[in-house]
């Protein structure tokens, strides 16, 4: 093990430990590399290391924090590594959808109160209204995010905010070129509610992998056909009612 790793694995201690806890301070570098037995250098670099990952936050002038530690703090960079998967590899992420999202919407059936359940009927709601890709889409991002948050998990949520950043070109692209993905995308969201509705996380669950699963199908035989690209933000909005059967 190098020197900066373990200098890495030693702060990393003091966290798991709970002698530094999230949004405490480190003691100062020259206490802390003497604490840990380390030299300032290898010190140094360690925190570099882990402010890249937010573990760490130096603040100029005042010193070097633990982060909050928060799922959604510490999977930030997934969702860039995600943003720069292209081609057949969004596929790759629709898989990890398909495993992913089924589970959370089980949790939200079985979790889901009065509150987070009409939060969930207004968004379907807006959906059945959308007359914009734009609107469209934003409406099917906000469902399935409440439904995360109604699933209860902080890890699961950020790990689904990761992938979906990405499906976001597919959602748009689909919207655009599928054939009837339109009302299709509409039908599937409603099955995935009167699922949640129901307080019966089978049915939420098998209504939720069928959607991701209908999707990646397309995509896949988008990718197969050499037809996928990034829809280009420059064509402006399409009119959905253009789309509908």
């Amino acid at each position: 093990m190098g020197v900066v790793d373990e200098a890495i694995r030693k702060i990393k201690a003091l966290i798991v430990s709970g002698e530094v806890q999230p949004g405490g301070r480190l003691p100062a570098e020259a206490e802390l590399a003497a604490q840990l037995n380390v030299s300032r250098n290898s010190l140094r670099e360690a925190v570099r290391a882990l402010t890249l990952i937010q573990v760490l936050h130096v603040r100029q002038g005042d010193g070097t924090y633990v982060t909050s530690l928060e799922p959604s703090v510490l999977l930030e960079g997934t969702a860039f590594i995600m943003d720069l998967l292209g081609g057949g590899q969004d596929l790759e992420v629709w898989h990890v959808r398909r495993i992913l999202e089924p589970a959370a919407a089980a949790l939200a059936a079985a979790r889901i109160d009065a509150a987070m359940l009409e939060r969930l009927r207004e968004e379907l709601g807006r959906m059945d209204l959308a007359t914009s890709i734009d609107e469209l889409t934003e409406t099917d991002i906000n469902f399935h995010r409440t439904l995360v948050e109604a699933a209860g998990n902080r890890l699961l949520a950020s790990l689904i905010d990761s992938v979906s950043s990405q499906s976001i070109r597919a959602r748009v692209w689909g919207f655009v070129k599928g054939e009837d993905v339109v009302e299709h995308t509409k039908q599937e969201h409603r099955a995935i509610f009167e699922g949640i509705q129901a307080h019966d996380p089978e049915l939420a669950s098998a209504a939720a992998a069928a959607h991701i699963a209908r999707s990646e199908v397309w995509l896949r035989r988008l990718v197969e056909a050499g037809q996928w690209s990034t829809p280009d933000p420059a064509d402006g909005e399409t009119d959905v009612k253009a789309l509908l059967p």
